[in-house]
């Protein structure tokens, strides 16, 4: 399996990346503003999938693919960037349902939509995209043999990283909440801001990356 000082060198470059807010950080923020600290951590759950599958692929080979083909790794990051816009608009454009849903006039968003989404925004984040398929290949020990099960570990390494690191931004995010939830103005507000951060960042997604 992976040894010590492998595993210890990944989690702290693992680390570096993820303390530093990309796509799924923000999104997970996006979130816990608009709906609060549930929705933020289910946002987190959807991340985590998304981003293990990632991890999944690259061990059986397909993270090359994606890796070698400017096509394959441009087509993954506008989807991803599209869906996120998307997301965005449609929060700015329900901002004002934000107090009704308070005072329990509007249904509960499900928990597996919201779970869904955030697994869409994970499995299509080009940041984690490229640190698997680039990165992760490096710390595999292939003179130990389980090629497939030392990258299997790592990616759950960085993945026990980054939900413990996306946890603490949601809830963060989701207490300051509390207090724009006094005023329907400022929900209105924080729901417009939500919205347009996921914009923002899908529009950021789709002018950042590889351009070769």
């Amino acid at each position: 399996m992976v040894s010590s000082d492998r595993l210890i060198a990944f989690a702290a470059m693992s680390l570096l990346l993820i303390v530093i807010p990309g796509p799924s950080v923000l999104f997970v923020i996006g979130r816990a503003l608009a709906q609060g600290r549930r929705a933020a951590l289910t946002t987190v759950a959807g991340n985590t999938l998304g981003s293990y599958l990632l991890v999944v692929a690259v061990a059986l080979g397909v993270g090359s693919i994606v890796e070698r083909s400017v096509l394959v790794f441009t087509a993954l990051k506008l989807l991803g960037a599209a869906y996120l816009v998307y997301l965005g608009a449609r929060a700015v454009q329900r901002r004002g349902s934000l107090q009704a849903a308070f005072a329990g006039d509007a249904p509960a968003r499900g928990g597996l939509r919201t779970l869904w989404e955030g697994f869409a925004v994970g499995v299509a984040n080009p940041k984690t995209m490229v640190f698997f398929a680039a990165v992760l290949p490096q710390f595999v020990d292939r003179d130990r043999g389980r090629v497939t099960a030392q990258m299997l570990v790592l990616g759950l390494v960085f993945n026990i990283i980054a939900v413990a690191s996306d946890s603490v931004w949601g809830l963060a995010a989701g207490t300051m909440r509390s207090w724009f939830v006094r005023s329907p103005r400022r929900l209105a507000l924080i729901g417009g801001i939500g919205g347009l951060t996921m914009i923002g960042l899908g529009v950021t997604v789709a002018a950042t990356g590889r351009k070769d």
